[in-house]
């Protein structure tokens, strides 16, 4: 595939036959009445992958009146997928945390089914390993209780289903945990869930970045947004005359100026920022104070030797109060062990050098439950950073955890904001380009 930078697009046309597009359309770099586009994704994540190819399919089928191509898709970075959707844990999540009003559940729910169906149609590596949640105390068990009830009673709006076809669990007995994991273990208990699995989030991204191209999207990687203006106004919304977004290419002297008719804020790490660039420079619209997000940094670690040999992921049951689902032991499509993320807060989002420091307390956490563990074989290996809506203690402060906002901005036409994607956004990403779609063609 390939990734154009944004001054090169004026050079190039559009592709032939988007059913209401003009046969061939040169780009356009400047503003004019017509948008250039008829939709812009910023951020080049796997969110913002999923979303602008659910646009552009969408687009590329509907009876589009507007003569701009379908949808563009701004990545700052040289290459898409560089920041969390490249630095996790590749886990498809089943969903089991979140709780029964959460957005945040239901999408991933959503999304991990379409996921595992994208999966095998495109050919994207994945695997459905299953997951044990284990306990090591009564109170560790009790949460493993929580988590059980809670699976059993949700049904989702899907009445008819099975309990096992929305968030199958089961509990595994002490004999067969020995049985299946002899190096695991679980003082209290062992929850197992049956719909986890891992993925190759770049195989994912690169099918996503192919689909959407196919349909006639535009990538313009190494391309920030340094400023959006809503058209429109006066007795109209802010944005119903369409948006205009000013792009500084990297290593260009000169910004460009492209036009939407609506945008999408998928940026992800600098979801705030591009927020802020409307509310703040857009006097004649609805303003509030600036969005801050605050950043959580999760260190991972290697771990060569192949003993002690464990073929399921490993989840600590959860502790209330402490931030993430703890040190966990996950694997990679060829089996290889590693562990991740731990929990730290950080104040630069470009902090993403793995923290040594953090070594002794992930083995103190890792021998909780693989105590066979070679320590002197662990190493600092990665880490990523997750966009947080609350600061720290926010969220007990609140009494509930913050959870993922996508919405049509209130005041605004046009523009659907996406706030605090983090995990599980690999997981809910397919079901979040869905929910956008929808949003966007039928404000719904």
């Amino acid at each position: 595939m390939i990734t154009r930078s944004l001054p090169q697009l004026a050079h190039v046309t559009c592709r032939r036959g988007l059913t209401g597009v003009g046969a061939i359309r040169l780009f356009s770099a400047s503003a004019s009445q017509r948008a250039d586009f008829t939709h812009a994704v910023i951020g080049g994540g796997v969110v913002g992958l999923a979303v602008a190819r659910a646009l552009a399919e969408r687009a590329s089928t509907a009876q589009v009146s507007s003569s701009a191509s379908p949808v563009l898709l701004l990545e700052r970075h040289s290459d898409v997928g560089t920041e969390t959707s490249s630095r996790n844990s590749e886990v498809i999540h089943a969903g089991l945390y979140y709780g029964a009003e959460s957005l945040k559940t239901q999408v991933c729910i959503r999304g991990r089914q379409l996921l595992y169906k994208f999966c095998e149609q495109y050919g994207v590596g994945h695997r459905r390993t299953g997951k044990w949640i284990v306990a090591q105390t009564p109170n560790q068990r009790h949460a493993l209780e929580k988590i059980y009830a809670f699976a059993q009673s949700y049904r989702g709006g899907r009445e008819h289903l099975e309990d096992d076809e929305v968030l199958p669990l089961r509990w595994v007995t002490a004999d067969e945990a020995k049985r299946r994991e002899p190096a695991i273990r679980a003082e209290a208990g062992v929850l197992e869930s049956l719909s986890t699995g891992i993925v190759d989030s770049h195989g994912l991204m690169q099918t996503l970045l192919g689909l959407f191209e196919d349909a006639g999207g535009v990538l313009a990687a190494g391309s920030p947004v340094v400023r959006i203006t809503p058209l429109g106004g006066g007795s109209d919304a802010p944005g119903s005359g369409g948006w205009q977004l000013h792009v500084k290419p990297i290593g260009a002297a000169e910004e460009t100026v492209v036009t939407a008719e609506t945008i999408v804020n998928a940026a992800g790490l600098g979801a705030a920022a591009v927020h802020n660039m409307i509310t703040q420079g857009d006097a004649a619209g609805p303003t509030g104070p600036p969005r801050k997000l605050y950043y959580a940094k999760g260190n991972y670690f290697s771990y060569a030797p192949s003993q002690p040999r464990v073929s399921t992921l490993i989840y600590p049951a959860p502790d209330p109060g402490v931030g993430g689902l703890g040190t966990h032991l996950t694997l990679d499509l060829a089996g290889r062990i590693r562990f991740g993320p731990d929990f730290e807060w950080v104040t630069d989002p470009t902090d993403l050098a793995a923290n040594a420091a953090r070594l002794p307390a992930a083995i103190e956490a890792i021998k909780s439950y693989l105590p066979g563990i070679d320590a002197s074989a662990l190493q600092p290996d990665y880490a990523g950073m997750r966009p947080k809506l609350l600061p720290p203690g926010g969220a007990a402060k609140d009494k509930k955890d913050p959870d993922f906002i996508v919405r049509s901005e209130p005041g605004y036409k046009g523009w659907v904001n996406l706030l605090g994607i983090e995990s599980p956004g690999l997981t809910s990403s397919l079901a979040i380009g869905e929910m956008v779609e929808k949003l966007v063609y039928s404000g719904s």
